[in-house]
């Protein structure tokens, strides 16, 4: 097949349903011979099926393209490494890591259990963390044995984890520990050719059904972006951070130095709090937090 990711494999996880299909569907349309993973559970993270993995590897197959299918738990370190070794072993090379797995399990704050707390971080920051680190280590190898790397990964966050969102304090951490994460790639992985971007999607899928209605677009006008940000044409990107929902795509940009005072030594406590005062006159107000409704 021709398109901008001719030539790449790529590897999406949490591809069975939603986003993660869109993308990989999207991935082979260009080009690309795609691993679909997927654990096969429902919205909450419970259960299993090797089947949505199965059926999106069919429908790519049908449409004239190759993908193979794995459905390991990536937020474990055998997943991860087999997920990695499934595309070398089934078409001999890694380009592009989509990272999209995850789930929800909203609750209020003063509700949220650590166990409900525990299994998003888990999913979302450690099932980034661990492709990464898996993917990041074949390239870095192939770096030293002086094969070139041209490689991609693109993480997901959300608006949650650059905004906050009201009832969702587990997954909004989560999010905004994978932008993190995901800048210490760029810097730490250009040395060897990969660079490492992020993308907050907003789309109708099973994790949005019921919590912003029928106001979003189709999971496919993301994958679009996603695609770009996998294929060569983007090579000079990295680091970056994207918003991307219907046909809007924006820039995000993140923390950066407002307005500071140096006091030339240590403040007292009224002397900081007269200079923090003076300071937020001048800074920009923050973003509204998701759900938060009119101050």
């Amino acid at each position: 097949m021709t398109g901008i990711c001719a030539g790449q494999v790529a590897v999406v996880t949490g591809a069975g349903r939603g986003l993660g299909r869109a993308h990989a569907l999207a991935l082979a349309a260009e080009g690309a011979r795609v691993v679909v993973n997927d654990l096969g559970t429902d919205r909450a993270g419970e259960g299993s099926s090797t089947e949505p993995a199965r059926e999106v590897v069919r429908e790519i197959r049908d449409r004239g393209g190759e993908a193979v299918a794995h459905a390991g738990d990536v937020a474990t370190g055998e997943g991860a490494a087999s997920l990695v070794a499934t595309a070398l072993d089934a078409f001999g090379r890694l380009d592009v890591l989509v990272n999209n797995a995850g789930f929800l399990r909203d609750r209020m704050l003063v509700s949220l259990g650590e166990d409900d707390w525990d299994a998003v971080v888990r999913v979302h920051l450690k099932g980034h963390f661990l492709p990464m680190r898996c993917a990041a280590a074949h390239w870095r190898a192939e770096s030293k044995a002086g094969r070139a790397v041209r490689a991609s990964i693109v993480n997901t966050t959300s608006g949650a984890g650059l905004l906050g969102s009201v009832g969702q304090a587990n997954y909004a951490a989560a999010k905004a520990g994978i932008v993190a994460l995901t800048l210490v790639a760029a810097a730490e992985l250009a040395r060897y050719g990969v660079r490492a971007n992020a993308v907050a999607p907003a789309a109708r899928t099973r994790m949005t059904e019921g919590i912003f209605g029928d106001g979003l677009g189709e999971p496919g006008d993301v994958s679009p972006l996603v695609v770009w940000l996998g294929s060569q044409a983007s090579a000079d990107v990295t680091g970056r951070v994207f918003e991307a929902e219907g046909g809007r795509i924006t820039v995000m940009e993140g923390w950066r130095r407002g307005p500071t005072a140096d006091g030339g030594g240590r403040w007292t406590p009224t002397e900081a709090g007269g200079a923090a005062r003076r300071l937020l006159t001048g800074a920009r107000a923050p973003g509204p937090v998701y759900g938060a409704g009119a101050p």
